[in-house]
């Protein structure tokens, strides 16, 4: 149970505010007036942003802070609506919901449309980000009341590098990070990812990576350096200091360990962590896994200082707080690509290949379903591409490359900013049956166990494809549902190969079952996208899924929980035991005792000189007294048994009768109704016959048309289409705009004044100037990647042209 504490109100304030407070009512979530549908207050549609570049940002506009409050953006008023839940009341599949709700409005205008909503941790701020903005509200602290409504201090946060008119970066992703409050993680066309502290400073980041996954002197497709979406890790093992970044090819980096300053973890956590570098690492037998699990034991004992006290009792120390640290001649490195495990060497090839699905990755998603780190791959075209780590993440560092720091007066970092490039040399293939000494600590990226590849048969999108969204259950992680145009499905995960094999299951891979649980398509051109939804679920097993239409349409289903993960099995030897069970237990109209009737002779065996004795003589009386009695207690007593069977089942046998009748009278008018529904029945199906001669006669028109007879596309074409898909989406002008800011900044370097050289060197411990040849070799990096520019520049124009002269040959 979560309890809300208020301040309390002086005097003067109870003065002014004499208005008596409305009666809160309590009604179904899904009839609260705030969700009635009008279209005077319907959202707009998905628009361009400043730069005017059509916005696919994920939308989601509400969001549940995990216990009992509801949080809704009306993007028409532009205020926030706060409704309080209750969770299976009065029934246990109920959800009610308080009406009036809480309105709260910022107390700055928003000049932009906010496209999604997030709550952090402990509920007491909330994310509002679009295309063209992102702010933060306070829900609690300094606030004010106008007309009835909650005014909340809310700021702007990295103006000055996402939302100037003057550049080009547009931020892809933002979240928050899962163990802070404060803290906010954004990835950016410009291939930069930034964590900003909102408790210290709102415009300057406190951690910058700079992401590079191409190795100098060598060049790729465009779209293999633009980053789309990231998550940050679970809570397993090194997968907590880890964030996971997609980039457009479909391929997944990694960069580990990234650490908010002042985070809190467990302790338990970070022993387990450093436990497992010191058995696993420092005894190995290899030097480069004791060299790695070496530095990653000194960067955590300096991030957690608390690990060198050992004296310290755990259980008086429940929480660990991150102290800021990182390496002065080290930054991080980029883990990755991640590659396929290979079972045997015919797989080695196709862990190196490149993409298996259609389009370009538009999301990501990290899950942690007990031992298994599942990451999901949404592609444009509908497919899914679910994999799961088969090894563990280790930090990995680039030695030579230091990061830049800023420090204050009395040395202590307050933020960094460095360059995280690929680890050079090809990648080697990992095979599943490889010892733990090949592969452990070694500075390796996991490889990818493939669980399956779903596609969710979208119809053919328009240019940019389907945007897709993807939420895990919240109280069935193995459940995850996929928000997208056409509506909202489900996929079920039945295997998982650590959480399988440590629970002792002897059982066959099970592919995952896919369910469609809302369609907002009415057809192929009507369709109302959602743009909301959240799962809620309560602490007795139910659990519930809460989506919005763009025509303020509000959908609350209820979900089963049980069941979905257990196969069942049917015995039919007890099936068939039960059945014969029944038969017998069925009660009889007359029992079978007496139908069988009685089992004592009447007439006994006697001598055979009974008949020389009369019947006045003591011999005859005795024989002929012990005939009755056997007689008496045999039939006599059998003849009571039948006419009280036969009294007691009347009135049964009489229901029966009536029930029948009454079974027959049914049956004769369904008979009746078949039969008036018969001739309506022959009507209905001589309109089908009808219609399907109208279709068939339609499929012959357009058989005649000229395009129904336009030839397949070959294999060099299908090639072609899709490497020309791989370029949609790619920012050419993001990637120009680095190069002339990398131009700038080099230019600024080379022409600064020496006190200024000066000045950096007394704030930046230990920080070595730029030299000459790393100016000339960066001078050439430059060159060489604005003539890969110019190159694909020219191959893009020349491919529109060839395309051109195809589709006008084809006509």
């Amino acid at each position: 149970m979560r309890l809300n504490f208020e301040l309390p109100v002086s005097k003067s304030e109870e003065s002014r505010s004499l208005t008596p407070k409305e009666e809160v009512q309590w009604v179904a979530l899904k009839d609260h007036p705030v969700f009635c549908p009008d279209a005077s207050s319907s959202f707009p549609p998905v628009a361009a942003n400043k730069n005017g570049i059509l916005s696919r940002f994920p939308r989601n506009l509400i969001a549940w802070d995990g216990a009992s409050r509801l949080y809704f953006w009306d993007s028409a008023r532009k205020c926030l609506h706060r409704i309080s839940l209750r969770l299976g009341e009065p029934e246990p599949t109920s959800v009610l919901a308080a009406f009036p709700s809480k309105v709260m409005q910022a107390d700055v205008e928003l000049d932009f449309a906010v496209e999604k909503i997030s709550i952090n941790r402990d509920g007491s701020a909330l994310l509002l980000a679009g295309s063209s903005g992102l702010s933060v509200m306070y829900l609690y602290g300094r606030t004010s009341r106008k007309d009835n409504n909650i005014i909340c201090r809310t700021v702007k946060v990295g103006a000055q590098f996402y939302f100037d008119s003057s550049n080009m970066i547009r931020m892809l992703q933002v979240s928050w990070h899962p163990y802070s409050n404060t803290h906010l993680g954004i990835i950016s066309s410009d291939s930069v990812f930034r964590l900003f502290d909102l408790s210290s400073d709102l415009v300057q980041p406190e951690q910058e990576y700079f992401l590079q996954p191409l190795e100098p002197g060598r060049s790729r497709s465009a779209a293999s350096i633009c980053p789309v979406d990231f998550c940050f890790g679970g809570y397993h093992l090194w997968d907590r200091f880890s964030v996971f970044i997609l980039f457009s090819d479909g391929s997944i980096y990694i960069i580990c360990p990234v650490v908010p300053f002042g985070s809190a973890y467990k302790w338990e956590s970070i022993l387990e962590i450093y436990n497992d570098a010191q058995v696993f690492g420092v005894k190995s037998a290899n030097s480069t896994a004791v060299r790695n699990s070496n530095i990653a034991i000194s960067w955590l004992e300096a991030t957690f200082p608390e690990l060198a006290q050992r004296e310290m009792d755990d259980g008086n120390l429940p929480m660990l707080k991150a102290h800021p640290h990182t390496l002065f001649d080290a930054s991080l490195a980029l883990q990755g690509p991640l590659r396929k495990v290979c079972i045997s060497k015919e797989d080695e090839a196709l862990a190196v290949q490149g993409a298996e699905c259609e389009g370009h990755a538009v999301s990501l998603l990290y899950n942690l379903v007990s031992k298994d780190s599942i990451l999901v791959t949404a592609w444009s075209g509908g497919q899914l591409q679910i994999d799961a780590l088969a090894d563990e993440i280790q930090p990995v560092w680039i030695f030579g490359s230091p990061p830049r720091l800023r420090v204050d007066a009395h040395g202590h970092i307050l933020g960094l900013a460095m360059i995280c490039e690929s680890i050079s040399g090809e990648l080697s293939v990992v095979k599943l049956d490889q010892p733990l000494d090949h592969t452990v600590w070694l500075g390796h990226p996991p490889p990818l166990l493939r669980l399956a590849i779903v596609d969710l048969a979208f119809p053919k999108q328009t240019e940019g494809g389907s945007t897709i969204t993807m939420f895990v259950d919240s109280l069935m992680p193995e459940r995850i549902y996929f928000l997208h145009d056409g509506g909202i499905d489900s996929i079920v995960l039945h295997f998982l190969p650590f959480s399988s094999q440590t629970s002792g299951k002897d059982e066959s891979i099970k592919v995952p079952t896919v369910h469609p649980v809302v369609s907002t398509c009415q057809g192929e051109a009507s369709s109302s996208p959602l743009v909301g939804f959240i799962s809620l679920s309560d602490s007795f097993g139910f659990s519930w899924i809460v989506g919005v239409t763009c025509t303020r349409e509000f959908i609350v289903l209820e979900m089963k929980m049980w069941d979905l993960l257990v196969s069942v099995h049917v015995d039919s030897e007890k099936k068939a035991n039960r059945e014969e069970q029944k038969e017998i237990d069925t009660p009889d109209i007359i029992s079978k005792e007496l139908l069988s009737g009685p089992k004592v002779v009447l007439v006994p065996q006697a001598s055979p000189n009974l008949r020389s004795v009369s019947a006045d003589s003591i011999e005859g009386r005795s024989t002929l007294h012990q005939y009755f009695k056997l007689f008496h207690e045999n039939y006599v007593e059998y003849a009571h048994k039948v006419y009280f069977e036969l009294k007691h089942h009347g009135p049964h046998i009489k229901r029966v009768i009536d029930d029948q009748h009454a079974r027959l009278a049914e049956a004769q008018q369904k008979m009746l109704k078949v039969e008036e529904k018969q001739s309506l029945i022959k009507e209905r199906i001589d309109h089908a016959f009808q219609q399907h001669n109208v279709l068939e006669q339609r499929l012959q028109h357009l058989r005649s048309l000229p395009g129904a007879h336009k030839k397949p596309l070959s294999k060099a074409e299908k090639e072609l289409k899709s490497g020309l898909d791989r370029f949609t989406g790619v920012e050419l002008d993001a990637m120009r705009y680095s190069i002339e800011a990398l131009r700038a900044r080099l230019r600024r370097h080379t022409q600064s004044p020496k006190g200024t050289v000066g000045n950096q060197q007394r704030q930046i411990p230990k920080q070595s100037y730029i030299q000459d040849s790393r100016i000339t070799q960066l001078k050439s990096s430059l060159a060489k990647l604005s003539i890969v520019n110019s190159e694909n520049s020219k191959k893009v124009k020349l491919l529109e042209s060839v395309l051109k002269n195809c589709e006008s040959s084809k006509i």
